[in-house]
């Protein structure tokens, strides 16, 4: 028979759960404001002047703060990635990370003289979409759109669009080329992306 001890613990246990207050759901105002944060963050890079090299080292620390490289990279691995090991997919994650950042961290570069500016959000299943308007100098302006969430446990983007190319979906293709390359050997296609960066 229970004692009074387990009941008390077992009511105030349930008390607590029908009072517990749930975490605060994701915002349009915090992932705009996410969103700042990281163009004011590229824009710190870009008007410090370095080097591309030191540029890119920059930008590619920015992309491991901001971005799920983690969900990105097993949603560009696709199938493949179902039977690699824990190990073969913790190294792929770490050089997809390093080759996207370097990648489009030259991409970004070219935003030098210009601006970035926040257009407007809109609410998609996973978070929210922000859209955004890079005015480059002496270029037609590009679009640049970031879909944010938090269902990582932390407020990072996990894609971007380009002008209306879709981060994920490109690199995907890419990896699945370099996979077949390689004849399917995960280990070889980190070692290429590693390579390529």
């Amino acid at each position: 028979m229970p004692s009074k001890i387990d009941r008390r613990l077992f009511v105030g246990g349930v008390v607590s759960l029908a009072f517990a207050r749930p975490a605060a759901a994701l915002t349009q105002g915090d992932a705009t404001a996410f969103i700042k944060r990281l163009i004011a963050d590229i824009y710190k890079v870009i008007d410090a002047g370095g080097s591309e090299p030191a540029m890119i080292r920059q930008f590619e620390a920015l992309f491991g703060r901001y971005a799920d490289v983690e969900i990105m990279a097993q949603y560009a691995l696709g199938v493949d990635g179902r039977s690699a090991s824990a190990a073969q997919k913790s190294a792929f994650s770490a050089a997809f990370g390093s080759y996207i950042a370097q990648k489009y961290g030259k991409r970004f570069r070219q935003f030098i003289g210009g601006r970035i500016e926040v257009e407007g959000a809109r609410k998609i299943k996973p978070g929210f979409e922000i859209k955004t308007t890079a005015y480059l100098k002496g270029e037609n302006p590009i679009e640049v759109i970031f879909l944010v969430s938090d269902k990582s446990g932390e407020l990072q983007f996990f894609n971007m669009f380009l002008e209306g190319v879709n981060l994920l979906l490109t690199e995907r293709s890419e990896i699945g080329s370099m996979l077949d390359r390689r004849g399917g050997d995960l280990t070889e296609t980190t070692q290429d992306l590693k390579n390529a960066g």
